[in-house]
């Protein structure tokens, strides 16, 4: 069994105790995410994440080798959940750690997309892209994935290691130069290199992959939950994306137009909103990004309460889930001599909740299956 992410560890455990036949393998999670843990059978790792690290390397090798000893008679169970691109990782020949950190880092403060990302990497990593399922060919391979990705990708989660390559080099140069990435002459090199991996697509007929738990889930029971509460539940998709800040907007004129009707409202939506980090000092969060937004956009109007939170428990730079706005958080920010809209500007939605009390904070939850966004009216 290989696990990655940052349910690798409750994943592992699950798998290990529901099996029912003995299991070896590794897990490998984000630091802090269950690397505590005792599984029988299972080496459970911690790694770097967002942006790998040496660790995430060690342990890129490591499953790349134990992959590599299974036969055709062997079963590989793959669990992936959202988190497993950073914490797995083993660059292609010529690319060290510091070219993948550059890449990375640049691609996230630039605000782009989970897809644009995962493209990149792919083409610079000798696991993602199907590099596992390569390593483990001919045997059986199982995955089961929680999804925290649009679309529910299986390429997306975990940036696809048993999934085959679906683009190729000439896309992920396109996506540098979109987003002003610079990257490393080592990286344009292999960019530029006409020369591909030696992966077949007759090493997939062996692969078995599932999504097993998807964003849409935990939408639909929060829709489930506001409905039992009295509310009426507005499900605005489980796949929302762009700028933290163009979705709130868009929610906020949602939301003061319910405002103004009579009865008490849920608004719900899920996915993955991205920041352009302006101020690489900032504290804070997509999450908290989006409430401070939100909390702007309705100032002073009445009956309006939200909550934006990641459901692994962790937003951005803090040590925080999210965070709750209301229509009276600017005005009570102002009180506190803090300015709402230039706490924004400056990526400091951190600073501008926690000074008020208002940070949602859950610690580790060890699933993942994106964000979940609330807005109550009533």
């Amino acid at each position: 069994m290989i696990a990655a992410g940052k349910a690798a560890a409750s994943m592992a455990a699950a798998l290990t105790a529901n099996y029912g036949a003995p299991v070896d393998g590794i897990a490998v999670t984000r630091y802090g995410h269950g690397g505590d843990r005792v599984i029988p059978g299972i080496d459970v790792l911690e790694a770097g994440h967002p942006v790998v690290d040496q660790n995430s390397i060690a342990a890129g090798r490591r499953a790349l080798a134990l992959a590599g000893t299974a036969g055709a008679d062997d079963r590989v169970i793959v669990l992936l959940s959202g988190g497993a691109s950073a914490v797995l990782e083993c660059p292609r020949a010529g690319l060290e750690l510091r070219d993948l950190a550059v890449v990375n880092h640049e691609l996230l403060d630039a605000g782009a997309d989970i897809h644009s990302i995962n493209a990149v990497r792919r083409q610079l990593s000798a696991l993602k892209g199907g590099g596992l399922a390569a390593a483990a060919w001919p045997a059986d391979i199982h995955v089961l994935a929680i999804s925290d990705v649009p679309d529910d990708r299986l390429a997306d989660i975990g940036s696809g290691p048993c999934s085959p390559e679906e683009t190729g080099a000439a896309p992920a140069r396109v996506i540098l130069r979109q987003f002003g990435c610079r990257a490393t002459p080592a990286v344009w090199s292999l960019l530029e290199d006409a020369r591909a991996r030696d992966i077949k697509p007759s090493m997939f007929g062996h692969v078995h992959a599932r999504v097993i738990v998807r964003p849409a889930d935990a939408v639909a029971a929060a829709v489930r939950a506001a409905t039992e509460a009295g509310f009426d539940a507005v499900n605005l998709g489980a796949d929302v994306t762009g700028a933290a800040t163009d979705v709130a907007a868009e929610h906020a004129r949602l939301a003061l137009d319910h405002a103004r009707r009579e009865g008490a409202f849920a608004l719900i939506s899920g996915g993955e909103t991205t920041v352009r980090v302006r101020n690489p000092a900032g504290r804070g969060g997509r999450n908290s990004e989006y409430a401070l937004a939100l909390a702007i956009a309705i100032d002073g109007a009445s009956r309006i309460r939200a909550l934006a939170a990641d459901t692994d428990g962790i937003d951005g730079t803090g040590e925080h889930a999210g965070a709750f706005a209301d229509s009276d958080t600017v005005r009570r920010a102002a009180r506190l001599g803090l300015s709402a809209r230039e706490l924004l500007a400056a990526n400091r939605s951190y600073d501008c909740f926690a000074a008020l009390g208002d940070l949602f904070v859950t610690g580790p939850t060890l699933t993942n299956v994106n964000d979940l966004r609330v807005i109550l009216i009533g």
